[in-house]
């Protein structure tokens, strides 16, 4: 870091924090707790320019009182008269839309009227160009179309005072020509800087704003992608219409808790919820790095699916490996946390489904079909510890993956069906464990 780093650095953020400080109580004053954000924003951009001015308009009143000026001196002293009652009345009364008119007239009429005092353009070095602070406040208050009125007031100012110039300077104040052009540089050097710190304290509290108004909208975001596919979002957002789509190859998987309805009885409800915080925070970054979609929880009950909302070839064996891993998960879990009890139980079936968005509140991504049916009748009829898998997905799923047959069940709603467990990936089985009732 330099040295003037060191040296420049915490005074300018001394000097800035300070004035922040100060705009903001300006911004406070008069506001009522029914205003936005940002209509206290224009309030305090309009009260800061007025106190400005109204301190600045003091090197007029003592500079023309002391070249024997009263009038020209009385003007400017009106303005500051006019501004610090109009702020009194703002703090007791709350009527901003009051004390805004009086300033846009104020700002308006009286440096003209200093200007007509003076003699003219060049007596009274350009005066009237505090007038422009009308249309200008009126633009940051007001918005484009409501302000365009006071412009247009403002260019007629001006051409009134140019067509009638000549007969203004025939008895013009008679001051030193090097006074005349001080005043007209300091007249351009105050009205630019007043508009600057006024439109930039405007600019930087509304980029403020938007830099909260777009860290709300991620966090919105990232909400919305914690309910939703990020393809399901994207639509949702462009079109309110119902979302459906015909999948033709999915593969689902259901997965329960053996036990835990019966356990949740006598645990503490914080005991309840941080378990199944930890078992679905787990299961929920196996999802993700087998690049598959959770779809929901049900209870104690996990769902998830491989290949939808955009199709891949291999889904089948990404949902089988998350299985794999879910039950070492549970595994793991166990044995960290002692509840020796913990054993999970797995479904998968592969097939067609229809996949889409329900309701408008608290809206869902879900699946239907009889591919759904199925695969929640392998995990509700399977035991714990087990995967079992319908005969199309053993026939489906490569030689990777250790399988052996259970049996023909009586599937609910199904009747008679040949089932098959999921052992390992063949890379983790024993050696020919994979051939081992590899096919049905």
């Amino acid at each position: 870091m330099a040295a003037s780093d060191v040296i420049s650095g915490p005074p300018r953020l001394g000097a800035q924090r300070s004035v922040l400080r100060v705009l903001e109580r300006l911004a406070d004053l008069g506001a009522r707790p029914e205003d936005s954000h940002d209509e206290r924003l224009r309030q305090g951009t309009l009260i800061f320019a007025s106190a400005l001015i109204t301190v600045l308009a003091t090197v007029w009143v003592i500079t023309y009182s002391g070249y024997g000026y009263p009038v020209s001196a009385a003007i400017p002293a009106f303005y500051q008269l006019v501004t610090v009652v109009g702020l009194v009345v703002l703090a007791r009364g709350r009527r901003f839309d009051l004390f805004r008119t009086t300033q846009f007239v104020a700002y308006l009429l009286l440096p003209g009227l200093l200007q007509v005092s003076l003699g003219g353009f060049v007596a009274s070095s350009a005066m009237v160009l505090w007038s422009i602070f009308t249309p200008l406040a009126a633009l940051a208050l007001l918005g484009l179309r409501r302000s365009v009125v006071w412009l247009v007031v403002f260019f007629a100012e001006l051409v009134v005072l140019g067509l009638l110039d000549a007969r203004f300077a025939r008895s013009p104040a008679v001051l030193p020509t090097r006074f005349v052009t001080t005043f007209f540089v300091l007249n351009v050097v105050g009205v630019t800087l007043c508009a600057y710190v006024m439109l930039g304290y405007f600019v930087e509290q509304r980029e403020r704003a938007h830099r909260a108004l777009q860290a709300e909208r991620e966090r919105s975001e990232r909400l919305l992608l914690n309910v939703l596919p990020g393809p399901i979002a994207e639509r949702l957002k462009r079109d309110s219409g119902a979302i459906a789509e015909h999948h033709d190859a999915v593969s689902v998987l259901f997965a329960d808790l053996v036990g835990f309805t019966e356990r949740s009885v006598v645990m503490a409800a914080e005991d309840v919820v941080d378990l199944l915080n930890v078992i679905f925070s787990a299961f929920d970054r196996v999802a993700d790095a087998e690049g598959v979609e959770k779809i929901k929880t049900i209870g104690d009950a996990y769902m998830l699916a491989g290949g939808l909302p955009e199709a891949r070839p291999d889904h089948l064996e990404a949902v089988t490996r998350a299985a794999l891993a879910m039950r070492d998960e549970i595994g793991a879990i166990a044995r960290r946390t002692g509840q020796d009890w913990l054993s999970v139980r797995i479904g998968i079936d592969s097939g067609p489904v229809v996949a889409g968005v329900i309701g408008r509140r608290k809206f869902i991504y879900d699946l239907w079909g009889d591919t759904v049916n199925t695969a929640s009748r392998m995990e509700s009829h399977g035991t714990p510890g087990e995967i079992q898998v319908t005969e199309r997905v053993a026939t489906a799923l490569g030689p990777e993956f250790a399988i052996r047959p259970r049996g023909t069940i009586q599937v609910k709603g199904k009747g008679p069906m040949a089932t098959f467990l999921v052992d390992a990936a063949a890379s983790r089985a024993e050696p020919g464990r994979a051939a081992s009732g590899r096919r049905p």
